[in-house]
């Protein structure tokens, strides 16, 4: 159903980061506001409708079966050159609630494993994006 919905490369990154923030289930105001200021910093406000996007995710995530396919089909369309800032920006949009679930790990995982990057990039990544969020909420370097 999602091929439906999700046919571009800005739809299949707005759709990306909207699996990202709800991979716990909950979407937080903090991780609404993270991806509006995403989109707007790339540039694909004006191609996307944000909520009539969000009412496409809401509507095809419960019949995800198979999450690989789905990432593939997603990444496939973004088709990145910057694998890693790809990644990274996954990566801070599931900690911008401050909270790091499992489920949100085995995504991370995922992602990487489909965009092929290798363990020890992935863990590097990590660590960068914890640390500053550590230095953006506690104001320590």
């Amino acid at each position: 159903m999602y091929k439906s919905y999700v046919t571009t490369q800005e739809e299949a990154l707005c759709h990306l980061f909207f699996h990202c923030c709800l991979k716990d289930g909950v979407f937080k105001e903090p991780e609404l506001d993270q991806i509006s200021i995403r989109i707007v910093g790339l540039g694909l406000r004006s191609e996307l409708n944000i909520k009539e996007e969000v009412i496409h995710y809401t509507t095809y995530k419960p019949e995800i079966i198979d999450e690989i396919e789905y990432l593939k089909y997603l990444i496939n369309l973004i088709n990145p050159v910057n694998e890693l800032a790809l990644y990274s920006h996954c990566l801070e949009l599931m900690l911008s609630d401050s909270t790091f679930d499992p489920a949100e790990e085995v995504l991370t995982d995922k992602i990487a494993s489909v965009l092929n990057i290798e363990e020890k990039e992935r863990e590097t990544i990590k660590k960068l994006m914890a640390q500053r969020k550590v230095v953006e909420t506690d104001k320590i370097f």
